[in-house]
C-alpha cells in the first residue's frame, strides 16, 4: 500500500510539472494569473502543491546542498586520482580545504537550490490561498507548504546565515536580507503555527508530505542548534519537540539498520521523511552508484556504463567504526567480488592484480583507483546506467533514530543524560550496530560527535554536528585549520550580483 501511495505521490509531481509545460507555443498573455482557469477542482490543488515538493529531489545530488556540506565535512572526499581527472576540477579541493570561493559552481547550485524551494512554496502558497475552492483538506495543504518552506529556510540559515527574505509571491522587490535571529524566529513560528493542521499520523496517502513529525523533528533540530545559531540556549525546548514525536506512537527503531535505505524502503518504520525517487520518473537525482564507484564494481552489481569514481570516505573517518560495528558496512572495501562470488581481478603487464578497494589513501592529489572506501549505505539494485534510471531508494531526510539522538544530545548538554541511558530506542540504536548500550561514564563530546557520524554517515548530518561540537575549524586528515568565518558558507558571487541589498559574509 505504501509503495503504492509512493508512485501516486510521485505521478501527482510529475504531472504537476507535465501539467504546467507545454508544446503548444502559441503565448496568450496575461495581466495577472487566471487562477479560476488552473485550478478547477481539489485535485488540481493537490496536484500544484506537489510542484513545491519537486524542489527537494535535487538534495542529493552531485553539486547540490547534501554534496556542499558532505564534501566540506571530515565525512567525505574527492581527491585527485591518479589519471588526473576530479583534481583539475578545484571546487572539490575548496570544499575539503576550507578554503570557500563566491564563485565556485557546488555552493551557487546549492544556494540556488535552496531559494528555488522558497520561491515554490511562496508561488504555491499563493495560489492555493487565491483560489476560490474550498475542501475540507485545503489549509491542511497550505500547512504542509508553509513548513516545507520552514525547511528551506532553515538550510538557508544553517549553511549562510544572514540571508533573504520573502513569504509573498506577487512582491517583485528584490529580497532584503534578514539575519539570523529574525529568520530563527520565522522558521520556529511558521511550524508552530502550522504543526497541528498537519497529518498526524504518516499514512500511506501521506508517505512522503509533511507530516507532523516531520515538523517536530524539524523544529527540535532547530532548536538544537540555537545556541550555535543565535547564542540561545533552547535545550529543553529541543527535549519537548522530541517528545511531541515520541507521543504520536507513529514511528519506532528497524530491527536492521540498512531497512531503511533499501531499494523499496517505503515500509521503513524509522523514516520520518524522505524524498521519493523513481527509476522513471526522477531522473538524474539520485545517482550515488555512478558517484563512488570504480568501474570494476559494475560485476559486482550488473551496473551498465561508466563510473566516476570520484566520492569516497575520508580515511580517518572510517576508522571510527569498530570492527564488529554493523554500521562499517555502509562501505565497500576489502577485496571486491562479482556477481557470481568471484573476486574481481586485472591483467596489468602480465600479472593479476586483485582489486580490493583500501579504507587508506596514499596521496591526495593522486589517489589510486582502489583507494578509498565506497559508499553504499543505500542498497543498490542492478542494472542501472547513469543517464537512463536513477536509483529508486527514497532519499532519507529524518528518521527516528536522528530524534532519538536529538533528545539525547540535548539532555547531555542540559547534565541530565542519566534520563535517557536506559531509554528502549537508545540502547536498539546501539544494540542493532552491535555494540553495547551506552553508559554514563562513556558520554563525552568526543565520543557522541563519533557515533553520531557512524549512525548518520552520508546522509547529510555531519557539517552540522562538527559545528555544534567545535571542531568545524580544526585539522583533520588533509584539511588544514580554518578560521570562524568557515562556519558559514559566502553568499555566491551570483546572488550578490543579482540583488545589491545582500551582505556578503564576513571573511569573504
Amino acid at each position: 500500500m505504501k509503495k503504492i501511495s509512493k508512485y501516486l505521490f510521485i505521478l501527482m509531481v510529475g504531472g504537476a510539472m507535465f501539467t504546467l509545460s507545454c508544446t503548444n507555443l502559441d503565448e496568450e498573455v496575461y495581466s495577472s494569473i487566471p487562477l479560476d482557469d488552473f485550478f478547477r477542482t481539489e485535485a488540481d490543488v493537490l496536484m500544484n502543491a506537489g510542484r513545491a515538493y519537486t524542489k527537494l529531489q535535487r538534495f542529493p545530488e552531485e553539486q547540490r546542498l547534501w554534496s556542499l556540506m558532505q564534501n566540506a565535512s571530515d565525512e567525505m572526499v574527492i581527491p585527485g586520482r591518479d589519471d588526473g581527472l576530479w583534481w583539475e576540477q578545484g571546487r572539490w579541493d575548496e570544499l575539503h580545504t576550507h578554503h570557500f570561493n563566491p564563485t565556485n559552481k557546488i555552493l551557487r547550485q546549492s544556494w540556488e537550490f535552496v531559494f528555488e524551494g522558497v520561491s515554490a512554496c511562496n508561488e504555491v502558497l499563493y495560489e492555493t490561498e487565491t483560489t476560490p475552492i474550498q475542501f475540507e483538506g485545503k489549509e491542511r495543504i497550505l500547512a504542509e507548504i508553509r513548513v516545507l518552506r520552514a525547511l528551506f529556510y532553515y538550510w538557508g540559515i544553517d549553511n549562510w546565515g544572514n540571508i533573504p527574505y520573502s513569504v509573498d509571491f506577487t512582491d517583485r522587490e528584490l529580497p532584503e536580507q534578514k539575519d539570523r535571529v529574525f529568520m530563527f524566529s520565522f522558521v520556529e513560528k511558521e511550524i508552530l503555527d502550522n504543526v497541528e493542521k498537519l497529518q498526524t499520523m504518516p499514512g500511506p496517502d501521506y508517505y512522503g508530505r509533511v507530516t507532523k513529525g516531520m515538523a517536530y523533528t524539524l523544529l527540535a533540530k532547530l532548536y538544537l542548534n540555537a545556541e550555535t545559531w543565535i547564542g540561545q540556549n533552547m535545550y529543553q525546548k529541543a527535549v519537548d519537540a522530541c517528545d511531541q514525536v515520541i507521543a504520536l506512537n507513529a514511528y519506532s527503531i528497524e530491527d536492521d539498520y540498512f531497512a531503511n535505505f533499501k531499494v523499496y524502503n517505503e515500509a521503513s518504520v524509522e523514516n520520518i521523511f524522505v524524498i521519493p525517487n523513481h527509476t522513471v520518473y526522477t531522473k538524474d537525482r539520485m545517482y550515488w552508484y555512478t558517484l563512488t564507484l570504480n568501474d570494476a564494481s559494475r560485476a559486482t552489481f550488473n551496473f551498465k556504463g561508466e563510473m566516476w569514481d570520484g566520492f569516497v570516505l575520508e580515511p580517518p573517518f572510517f576508522n571510527k567504526y569498530a570492527e564488529n560495528d554493523v554500521r562499517r558496512k555502509s562501505f565497500l572495501f576489502g577485496q571486491q567480488y562479482d556477481k557470481a562470488g568471484n573476486p574481481i581481478y586485472f591483467i596489468e603487464q602480465g600479472d593479476t592484480a586483485w582489486f580490493a578497494y583500501t579504507p587508506t589513501i596514499d596521496n591526495y592529489k593522486a589517489r589510486g583507483r582502489w583507494e578509498g572506501a565506497r559508499c553504499c549505505k543505500y542498497e543498490y539494485q542492478e542494472n542501472l546506467e547513469y543517464y537512463v534510471n536513477d536509483m529508486e531508494n527514497d532519499f532519507v531526510l529524518f528518521r527516528y533514530a536522528d530524534l532519538i539522538y536529538t533528545r539525547f544530545e540535548a539532555l547531555w548538554r542540559l547534565g541530565r543524560a542519566g534520563e535517557m541511558i536506559n531509554d528502549a530506542h537508545l540502547m536498539k540504536i546501539r544494540t542493532r550496530a552491535g555494540l553495547e548500550p551506552y553508559n554514563v561514564s562513556q558520554l563525552n563530546a568526543e565520543e557522541l560527535l563519533d557515533e553520531f557520524g557512524r549512525e548518520f554517515a552520508w546522509e547529510g548530518r555531519r557539517r552540522q554536528d562538527q559545528i555544534r561540537f567545535g571542531v568545524w575549524g580544526n585539522t583533520w586528515w588533509n584539511k588544514p585549520a580554518s578560521d570562524a568565518n568557515a562556519r558559514l558558507f559566502p553568499i555566491p558571487q551570483t546572488a550578490l550580483s543579482a540583488n545589491p541589498k545582500l551582505k556578503q559574509n564576513d571573511g569573504f
